[in-house]
């Protein structure tokens, strides 16, 4: 709608006023001495500049990622299955696939069911073995921008090892995250990732098999996770990443059984954010490598927490089957998040929820306290 004219009357017509001349001030030396005077044009308000944000985040053995908006194992394919809906090339990484020594065919069904904030899954590990992505994926990985991160997973020492092994050297593969939340059949199907000893000795074993970025996951179906994380770091992990899924059941229908043909699930998406905090969280306090978090990403303010908290960077899992541009907008909006708060790094905005000194581990019980 045009705004009304304004009609000028005689009782609207005033002298002129005289302008006052522009400001001046003088400017000083380094030494303190004063300098020539300078003429402020007090019409043309004075522009902020516009602060460079650089988003890259190092892992630890050279690898540097763009940005630290990555997609989590499972969740993403091997990549090339979103590639017409996904520009991949603008990811901080991806986290293909669990990639197993021989050929899977998974779990029983079903599968997969929605929880209330989440859902549960009980693929097992379906793949077609290393040798078989290596000769279908490992090439066109090589043509990206996007670094590839193999997940890999095994039921003993000597499976992680051989898997790694055969990856090592391999054009188009940036790095390994190790998933230790699998039955070592060595101590009667005991998961290496809930004991401190088994952690270290799987990390250590693939340390010294690859020069690859070593990454590995964390689990959170722990009382206290801290004495294994620091197991891992001191075995040699350039990086840890946290959390993999809790443990959890859904019943059929009927009431007669368990929903899946596992019987137990990974329980994951947004239900497990506050877990997923509490370990980033205590964790980044005992620990020297770069964490990055997983657990219920389904916005920016997510990732601003886990930063909080401690993490350097975000897989976004769950979230993705609902929203697969999600990641590539997360990074549009923490790229505008650190111009608004004006800093040159979203690493500026890490640890800012942390104490100032180690405190006690939930695990104490101090959420209780009277």
């Amino acid at each position: 709608m045009k705004a009304k004219r304004r009609i000028t009357t005689a009782l609207d017509v005033r002298p002129p006023v005289a302008r006052r001349p522009p400001p001046t001030i003088r400017t000083s030396d380094r030494s303190g001495s004063i300098g020539r005077a300078v003429r402020v044009d007090a019409s043309k308000p004075e522009r902020e500049p516009v602060v460079d944000v650089d988003l890259s985040v190092d892992l630890g053995r050279g690898l540097v990622l763009p940005n630290p908006i990555l997609v989590a194992s499972g969740t993403f394919g091997y990549g090339v299955e979103y590639g017409d809906v996904v520009e991949v090339d603008r990811l901080g990484a991806i986290c293909c696939k669990g990639t197993t020594l021989k050929p899977r065919i998974g779990n029983v069904t079903p599968r997969v069911t929605e929880t209330p904030g989440g859902m549960l899954n009980s693929i097992g590990l379906q793949n077609p073995g290393v040798d078989a992505v290596i000769d279908k994926y490992a090439a066109t990985w090589a043509t990206w921008r996007t670094p590839v991160i193999v997940n890999v997973a095994g039921e003993s020492v000597e499976d992680y090892v051989e898997v790694v092994r055969r990856l090592e050297g391999v054009p188009g593969i940036a790095g390994i995250e190790l998933n230790i939340s699998c039955p070592n059949v060595g101590k009667g199907g005991l998961q290496f990732a809930i004991d401190a000893d088994a952690a270290a000795a799987v990390t250590a074993a693939v340390r010294q098999a690859t020069d690859l970025p070593l990454l590995v996951k964390l689990s959170p179906n722990v009382a206290d996770v801290r004495p294994i994380a620091k197991a891992i770091a001191t075995a040699g992990a350039d990086a840890l990443t946290a959390i993999n899924t809790l443990s959890g059941i859904a019943v059929a229908p009927s009431r007669t059984k368990p929903l899946l043909g596992n019987i137990y699930g990974g329980l994951s998406g947004p239900a497990i954010k506050p877990v997923a905090l509490r370990v980033v969280y205590e964790v980044a306090q005992v620990v020297d490598i770069p964490i990055v978090a997983i657990g219920g990403v389904t916005e920016l303010a997510d990732v601003l927490d886990f930063l909080a908290v401690g993490a350097v960077a975000v897989q976004v899992g769950t979230a993705i089957f609902a929203d697969p541009t999600l990641p590539a907008r997360l990074i549009d909006e923490l790229e505008a998040e650190c111009r608004r708060q004006r800093v040159r790094s979203h690493l500026e905005l890490v640890g800012t929820a942390l104490p100032s000194r180690a405190g006690a581990p939930s695990a104490k019980g101090v959420e209780y306290r009277p």
